[in-house]
């Protein structure tokens, strides 16, 4: 099912976190049930207020919804160990059809890779290497493994080693006179139930003896055997079978690639998808933090479609919507804001309404289509309502604002004004924050005839707060300023007590000569009985702005 995130803008008010938490749980309740609230910010002291008066946990942080890696991994690794022959990853290749697995340790680190390829080549020597055909590298444990045999005596199993493949295929005559010219101590003999060939080899001491096509041995070959200290295996196999399969006895660290390619789980999907393009591997480990492979990634997968989805709440341009909100289907909007310049692939449900709050669209909602609303809900849409319009006394409040916080009120049982009280005197973002923090809580960035800039909003009761830090807080308003490349950055510091503003400005000289409003002190403007950002100040700084250009 695919995730969708029901989410505000960057640096979340009270009415993005509300709006986020009360519409994820309307479209759960009305047939979403991957709706997730959730939020590209920190919360603040009022948030955690509201939250914490209804007892409703914050969203879930989501700092980047950009397709990573892990969204298009395949979970399930197919993998061996450092001991694993290639018999036994070819076999597991072969089952899943994949070309390449992962090599673990014990703690699931990858060591390295083995491929299809990297093996054919030694099955497959080169012209003029004929005589790797019979070489049989690896121990007699993995070999009796490699041909599902039966051990039936062995000497120093685990040893590693590098032997000689010979088969007794001959006269004894010949057998004998081809056994002295190698080292007994190399030689790995193949032979099916001819019992003079096996004593031959027996008391010659080669390394080990392979009877063929499952036959039986008899008690005296396995006491020569024992005694002789050579290993005896049985291979149910027949003998053409059972030469080609020791050969795939070879441990997979002889032929894997020690240099291999991985990623992060977390790193974005457009980052690695150059280098993964450009790798000679069709596969990469994908690892967490400690390195531990908890995925594999290979080029088909950079085709998947990434199962997650938003829908945005209290705001509609990119450029304050959570990072990479452009790489992902977007499916809803809900908004109470200007409508900007935005683009989606496909139509999608916009309902943008001149209200006073998100909120108050989000609790229309649960009223128009009759869907119950839980009393928690209710205080956290009545929260976000109160917040964003100052408790009805904003211009931007409408009538179906009053109308909604009533029946809200009702649901809550709570009373939206005293409630307000307690909601602005729960703290100062000015007391709790330092300048560089506070000037960006609530800031949203815009575009507007080809210039970048920020209007950010902090609601006080009075300005004595502000009083007291306001060298700072402009010295760190110039700053994000210049930092960010923005031609202005504004501070709106209003007085929810006597609805009134004072504005901050730094950036561009020439747009700060337009600033109209009565100077009280360097860069600081009384803007009286200004108190919305979204209607009364972002018109006046756009129309201004225009000014500049003529």
């Amino acid at each position: 099912m695919a995730e969708v995130l029901v989410i505000g803008h960057r640096n979340p008010d009270p009415d993005a976190i509300c709006s986020a938490i009360g519409y994820a749980e309307f479209r759960r309740r009305t047939g979403l049930p991957g709706a997730v609230a959730a939020r590209c910010g920190d919360t603040n002291e009022r948030i955690d207020f509201i939250l914490g008066t209804f007892g409703v946990p914050a969203p879930r942080f989501v700092a980047d919804v950009s397709p990573r890696v892990s969204d298009v991994m395949e979970t399930h690794v197919l993998s061996v160990g450092l001991d694993a022959t290639a018999s036994e990853a070819l076999t597991l290749m072969d089952n899943a059809n994949v070309r390449v697995l992962p090599i673990l340790d014990a703690e699931r680190r990858c060591k390295a890779l083995v491929s299809v390829f990297k093996t054919s080549k030694f099955f497959f020597p080169a012209e003029g290497r004929a005589w790797d055909s019979r070489r049989v590298l690896g121990t007699l444990r993995g070999l009796a493994r490699t041909l599902q045999g039966r051990m039936l005596c062995a000497f120093e199993p685990d040893r590693e080693d590098d032997l000689i493949l010979m088969i007794g295929a001959m006269r004894t005559s010949s057998f004998g006179e081809r056994l002295q010219k190698y080292p007994a101590e190399k030689l790995l003999v193949l032979v099916g139930d001819r019992e003079d060939v096996q004593r031959l080899a027996i008391n010659a001491r080669v390394r080990a003896l392979v009877v063929t096509g499952g036959l039986a041995v008899t008690e005296e070959v396995m006491e020569l055997a024992r005694r002789s200290e050579v290993s005896l295996i049985v291979s149910p196999g027949d003998t053409a079978t059972t030469a080609m399969l020791c050969r795939a006895a070879i441990p997979v660290r002889h032929v894997q690639d020690e240099h291999f390619l991985s990623f992060h789980q977390d790193e974005p999907l457009n980052k690695v998808r150059d280098l993964a393009a450009g790798s000679a591997f069709g596969a990469f480990p994908v690892v967490d933090d400690e390195q531990r492979v908890v995925g594999i990634l290979t080029k088909s997968d950079f085709l998947k479609p990434v199962d997650r989805k938003l829908i945005l709440v209290d705001h509609n341009e990119l450029s304050q919507a959570v990072a990479g909100a452009d790489q992902v289907e977007i499916l809803e909007i809900i908004d109470h804001h200007r409508i900007g310049s935005l683009r989606t692939q496909h139509p999608i449900l916009f309902r943008n309404e001149p209200v006073g709050s998100t909120s108050t669209i989000v609790a229309d909602c649960f009223f128009r289509y009759g869907v119950e609303m839980p009393s928690p809900i209710a205080g956290i849409l009545l929260s976000g309502l109160v917040a964003d319009t100052l408790n009805l006394t904003s211009p931007t409040t409408t009538a179906r604002d009053v109308e909604v916080l009533a029946r809200l009120e009702k649901l809550a049982n709570v009373q939206a004004r005293e409630f307000t009280d307690k909601l602005f005197a729960s703290g100062s973002i000015l007391v709790s924050r330092p300048p560089e923090q506070a000037i960006v809580a609530d800031c949203k960035e815009y575009v507007e005839s080809g210039r970048r800039f920020s209007v950010a909003q902090i609601e006080e009761l009075g300005f004595d707060n502000f009083n007291r830090c306001k060298e700072g807080v402009c010295r760190a308003l110039s700053m994000y300023c210049a930092e960010k490349g923005y031609y202005f950055s504004a501070l709106f510091v209003t007085d929810v007590v006597e609805q009134t503003s004072l504005l901050l400005m730094a950036g561009a000289a020439e747009f700060l000569e337009t600033i109209d409003y009565p100077e009280r002190e360097p860069g600081i403007y009384e803007m009286a009985g200004v108190v919305s950002r979204k209607k009364q100040l972002l018109p006046y700084l756009t129309h201004q702005l225009a000014r500049v250009g003529r």
